[in-house]
């Protein structure tokens, strides 16, 4: 190994060695605003998979996206728009929301993920005796004894002898619940179901809602999750010709005949996602689509294979066929949600305890052993009319708690008691019960809190997350107010620019047709016949089409001439066409009319026409912002970045 080889393998090795221990080199200025190798870096390596163009992986290429994220950003807060008031208020809803992912455990949380999903998968039928008690009661004995009582006569005598003399819907109830899973009740009440065998009823347990027991009268396996396909009419179709009824049972007596699903769901279903193949969806379970009469109707059948007769959603008329049905799906597909549900849930009460169990062992906390039984003292009658205030010797500025270094006040639980006291509003309960509750709940909130306040010291990964969407965000509102809104409102620009740039914006040869389709050969000619002779579509299918057998149906509209539904082979010309064969069935066209190629209207190209303009209108803006702001970049950083990453 050479000299020149060994210094230069070290000068590398170094400044490789610097970006992953100190992560603190300059890369670039942004007028005297330093931007860290580290950032970069970062960026490149998770935006590298979602970038399209080859030239931009390589760093140089890279680089230059990057330096215009950054002028970007720079000229946004030149222009103030991170002060606007709708981008701090946009921007805090998003901050709550990301943070409810980092201050949960996350341990606690994975293990009522996975028990919510188990459960998910069996569904309870049930029934159950409650004696009503006041959530914060704390005589419970009198209410715990009587549900047990109910519970030993319904063992002895049956559930629905007791249920016809104690029910009173008031203080007692005795109820069919019907059929559910996880999260269709309380969780304290899930458990106590899924923990009782089928013809028992559990000991009592305690809800916020009083003393239960339930009752197990069925356990059953989920439905599963559905591979299906479809052919829908719309209710407002594109073909002036159809009734969406009347269409939906022609394709069903089609099908009856014996024509391919898969071929009709392509040539006739509205649902342009699915047609081209042959109708089928995506797999789904109950409860996953937004159509509960498509549910009931693919469910509903009890083979692979079998296919409704027509039917009726909010989304238009329907025939389904059941291609396959699976018991369970996998843990790992639908964790994601499973995981949004607990935090909704009553369960995240659970997680939440586990975080901050968590956070005791981990801060640095002092209490004042005083403090409660200074409170205590405090609280008089008023407190329960809901006018109760600090006395004028009030110790304001004595330490309640401490976090770290940051000090709670007894003025600081004061205001809590102010806010919480019409909880208790002519309740008469004890004030140390009080005073015990709303310090622990006082206590949770300051913790809870003082971990969001510090997450982005402590959480990199939020840090990182935050500051993207901080910057995306600010973008987004910059580049509305100087590309996009400018290119969709000046109309003597769009205008200009549309003139100067018209071979863009061409028709490609379209035809005006009437197509007729059957699956049945040696109808064609009968049909040819009667349409080179010019009988309606009316006539035709009154002739050809019977109660039993449906023969003919037709399409009509303006197509480009290579469009899906014309038959690859089909050559434009005005008249009737001869017999095509395309989509497993035969056509004949009726070319009413040849559009050839020619100059789009500027209304007729807009969409396009606008999107042009504005990346005319950001290329030039972009170039104004390398005029404005002072780029320098840190040649002999950037190298050694090129050698780290490879490129």
């Amino acid at each position: 190994m050479s000299l020149k080889f060994k210094c230069l393998f070290l000068v590398v090795f170094a400044l490789n060695f610097s970006f992953s221990q100190e992560n603190d080199a300059v890369l670039l200025t942004v007028d005297d605003e330093p931007i860290m190798a580290s950032e970069f870096i970062r960026v490149y390596n998770k935006n590298l998979d979602l970038v399209q163009d080859e030239s931009q992986k390589d760093i140089d290429g890279y680089l230059k996206l990057f330096t215009e994220y950054q002028l970007k950003l720079k000229e946004a807060k030149r222009l103030n728009l991170d002060e606007d008031v709708s981008y701090q208020r946009e921007f805090s809803r998003y901050k709550k929301q990301l943070i409810k992912n980092y201050i949960s455990d996350n341990e606690a949380t994975d293990a009522l993920v996975r028990e919510a999903y188990n459960r998910s998968n069996i569904d309870l039928n049930a029934s159950h005796i409650l004696v009503r008690l006041e959530a914060t009661a704390k005589d419970t004995i009198n209410a715990y004894n009587e549900v047990l009582a109910l519970r030993n006569r319904a063992l002895k005598e049956g559930y629905e002898k007791v249920k016809a003399e104690m029910h009173n819907g008031k203080t007692i109830f005795l109820e069919d619940l019907g059929s559910f899973s996880a999260f269709k009740m309380v969780y304290d009440f899930e458990t106590a179901a899924y923990n009782t065998k089928v013809g028992e009823i559990s000991m009592p347990f305690r809800t916020q809602f009083g003393y239960h027991v339930v009752k197990i009268n069925d356990r059953k396996p989920s439905k599963g999750t559905l591979t299906a396909e479809h052919i829908m009419v719309n209710f407002n179709p594109k073909d002036s010709l159809l009734d969406p009824e009347a269409r939906i049972n022609t394709i069903y007596k089609k099908l009856n005949q014996g024509e391919s699903f898969e071929s009709l769901a392509k040539q006739f279903s509205e649902d342009k996602s699915s047609a081209q193949n042959g109708g089928k969806l995506s797999p789904f379970k109950s409860g996953q689509l937004s159509s509960a009469e498509f549910e009931a109707a693919a469910f509903g059948l009890k083979n692979d294979g079998d296919v409704t007769k027509p039917f009726k959603s909010a989304y238009g008329w329907h025939i389904v066929k059941r291609l396959q049905l699976e018991e369970v799906a996998p843990f790992e597909e639908l964790k994601a949600s499973f995981e949004s549900k607990v935090k909704r849930d009553s369960r995240s009460k659970l997680i939440n305890e586990a975080m901050i169990a968590k956070l005791k062992n981990q801060y640095e906390i002092t209490y004042n052993d005083k403090s409660k039984a200074y409170f205590v003292s405090l609280l008089n009658k008023d407190f329960y009319n809901r006018s109760w205030a600090v006395p004028k010797d009030f110790k304001g500025e004595e330490t309640l708690f401490t976090i770290n270094d940051t000090v709670f006040t007894y003025g600081d639980f004061a205001q809590h008691l102010e806010t919480v006291q019409r909880i208790y509003n002519a309740r008469n309960i004890d004030f140390a019960i009080i005073i015990d509750k709303e310090f622990d709940s006082f206590f949770e909130k300051s913790i809870l809190k003082y971990r969001e306040d510090n997450l982005e010291v402590e959480n990199k990964e939020y840090a990182n997350i935050l500051k993207e969407y901080r910057d995306g965000l600010l973008l987004f509102d910059l580049m509305e107010k100087e590309v996009w809104n400018k290119a969709s409102k000046d109309s003597i620009g769009l205008e200009t620019f549309y003139n100067n740039n018209k071979s863009n914006y061409q028709w490609k040869d379209r035809v005006d047709v009437l197509i007729a389709s059957s699956a049945d050969q040696s109808q064609m000619k009968k049909i040819r016949k009667l349409m080179k002779k010019g009988k309606s579509e009316e006539v035709i299918s009154e002739k050809l089409n019977t109660e039993d057998k449906q023969n003919v149906i037709f399409t009509k509209g303006t197509y480009s001439t290579d469009d899906s539904i014309l038959p690859s082979g089909f050559k434009p010309k005005t008249g009737v066409s001869d017999v095509y064969e395309n989509h497993e069935a035969f056509h004949v066209i009726n070319v009413l009319n040849i559009l050839p190629a020619g100059q789009k209207t500027l209304e007729e190209a807009k969409g396009n026409v606008i999107s042009d303009y504005q990346t005319e209108i950001e290329e030039n803006w972009i170039n104004d912002l390398y005029e404005r702001f002072k780029i320098d970049v840190n040649q002999a950083t950037l190298n050694a970045i090129k050698a780290e990453i490879g490129n």
